[in-house]
């Protein structure tokens, strides 16, 4: 399980364990909160084709299918 604080969610770096459409390495863009500091949406951008993806930022905490980083 990746560890991640939502406070520092934005432009962090996410590499997919199972690639898709050549699409492997991502960053987060945009990242909204509400009121109380809670993450509402987050978007992830592909380097390469720079396609943006709206996603639930929990699931970045399964590492099955996210690794934190460029590897």
């Amino acid at each position: 399980m990746n560890r991640i604080n939502p406070a520092k969610l934005r432009n962090s770096k996410w590499t997919a364990v199972t690639p898709l459409n050549r699409e492997k390495h991502f960053m987060v863009t945009e990242v909204e909160y509400d009121e109380d500091g809670s993450v509402i949406s987050c978007t992830l951008e592909a380097v390469l084709s720079r396609n943006e993806y709206p996603i639930e930022w929990t699931e970045l905490k399964d590492a099955d299918q996210w690794l934190h980083g460029w590897k």
